[in-house]
């Protein structure tokens, strides 16, 4: 049985204003019957309120305030200030440390944790939390430890490697995170016994 890494998180409660409740859709119905099977037990889970898309406070520069856990997802979150004083979840890219400054634009500095359109990421790079509609927010690549590779550009679609080697082309204004997830390590956990993972 093995445990996860949790030396590199900040602790701290997760921030109030950011998450809430959230309800278990599995176990018995209002008639009091199993109606979603093979689910129970656990810890309770307060859902925080994760900004995929950034186009908020779009170039608008954010230090990161704080690196930490998740129940709902393999990957580790940033809580990010931005310089107006309001506050938001991003997921955390491997390597980035409390105090870094990250931003989000149409086109930014190619650095840890910015979030720019693909046609302005230099080819070559690693790439996460990825459009697949221009404006519907990250929706593929963010699962601990994984990044795609922007292969190139193709008229007006950009060209990426997904981490199951598939090659797919989406628009080349979508927008991606640089880096690559946090976590990485997540997939060598032994749980050891079905009652630690249930």
């Amino acid at each position: 049985m093995t445990i996860a890494d949790f030396s590199g998180l900040t602790k701290k409660r997760p921030e109030k204003s950011l998450v809430k409740g959230k309800k278990r859709t599995s176990g018995r119905d209002h008639k009091g019957r199993v109606s979603v099977r093979h689910r129970g037990g656990g810890h309770k889970r307060l859902l925080r309120d994760v900004d995929f898309s950034q186009i908020r406070k779009f170039g608008v520069p954010a230090t990161v305030r704080a690196i930490e856990y998740d129940p709902n997802r393999s990957a580790r979150l940033a809580l990010i200030q931005y310089i107006d004083g309001s506050k938001s979840y991003v997921l955390a890219p491997e390597g980035l440390v409390i105090g870094d400054s990250i931003v989000s634009g149409e086109r930014t500095k190619a650095k840890l944790g910015n979030r720019m359109q693909l046609q302005h990421i230099p080819v070559g790079f690693k790439i996460y939390n990825i459009e697949v509609q221009i404006g519907q927010g990250g929706q593929i690549v963010r699962s601990a430890g994984t990044s795609a590779v922007l292969v190139g550009l193709d008229g007006d679609h950009a060209i990426l490697q997904l981490p199951s080697s598939e090659i797919r082309k989406v628009r080349k204004e979508c927008m991606a995170t640089i880096g690559t997830v946090s976590n990485s390590e997540h997939n060598l956990i032994n749980y050891g016994k079905a009652g630690r993972m249930r």
